[in-house]
């Protein structure tokens, strides 16, 4: 190894942690300021978020500080020992430092890839590894209330109202002139059919990573040809018998308009 490089080592091994830790703050905050913090946290959380961000970001300054005040310790005799601070600093021996390289190079690439790649929702393989078809629906419409709602109620339902109901009652009387409007991003049927999708959303109690898939079966037979998995579509129509033979689902939503649409600016349902 060259002697500058060499040297350098210690320094860049010591504030390791401080560079790591504020760029992904920075980043963090930097979703927040664009809008796009949403994708991660709650609405609800936004501001918390942002709150502990620039509390870490000022950790990170008065940690640097701290290690720029020690990086040069002297001696006995006011004199500077850089064999000290290398044998203090670096890791030892050279499987550590390999791993220490590594570490950093993954924890590196994690930032980077924060910063350059733009964030995405989660998708419809997170919504079919969760099951979206069987997953357990809370906080939707009640069926009790729902028999006594409106008209212009149940032209406000979300996807997982409607993905509650369904799973309250099969009985297609129910569903009669009962509208639906509903926006949503497309999931391939958990049974396979080639002629149901599921609308999908996600409701999200904090993160990301308490996400809970809900969707409703769409039927729209030969789909693929015109809709991809992921595609966001806002969906018009009424809750009928599915007519799909090989689809699991008793009722599937039948559409009277079918749009693509971009992804909301609150992708998550709360």
């Amino acid at each position: 190894m060259p002697e500058n490089a060499r040297a350098l080592l210690p320094h860049l091994y010591r504030f390791r942690g401080v560079a790591l830790t504020a760029a992904i703050t920075i980043a963090t905050l930097w979703f927040a300021v664009s809008g796009r913090l949403v994708y991660f946290v709650n609405p609800a959380y936004v501001a918390f978020t942002i709150v502990m961000g620039v509390i870490a970001l000022a950790f990170c300054v008065a940690w640097a500080v701290v290690l720029i005040r020690r990086e040069r310790p002297r001696g006995r005799h006011g004199q500077v020992h850089d064999h000290e601070l290398e044998d203090d600093a670096a890791p030892r021996g050279v499987p550590a430092r390999i791993g220490a390289a590594v570490a950093g190079l993954i924890g590196l690439g994690m930032v980077v890839g924060m910063i350059v790649l733009p964030p995405a929702t989660l998708s419809s393989a997170t919504a079919i590894q969760r099951d979206v078809a069987a997953a357990t629906v809370t906080g939707g419409a009640d069926l009790g209330s729902a028999r006594k709602a409106s008209t212009a109620v149940f032209a406000r339902f979300t996807v997982r109202d409607w993905a509650s109901l369904l799973a309250q009652t099969s009985d297609p009387s129910f569903y009669d002139g009962k509208p639906v409007d509903l926006t949503g991003f497309v999931s391939p049927d958990p049974s396979g059919s080639d002629d149901v999708f599921y609308l999908s959303r996600f409701v999200v109690t904090c993160c990301a990573v308490d996400a809970q898939p809900v969707g409703v079966p769409v039927y729209q037979p030969g789909w693929q040809g015109t809709l991809k998995a992921n595609q966001w579509v806002r969906v018009t129509g009424g809750f009928t018998a599915n007519q799909s033979t090989d689809s699991d689902a008793p009722i599937a939503l039948t559409p009277t308009r079918l749009i693509r649409t971009d992804v909301p600016t609150q992708p998550y349902l709360y």
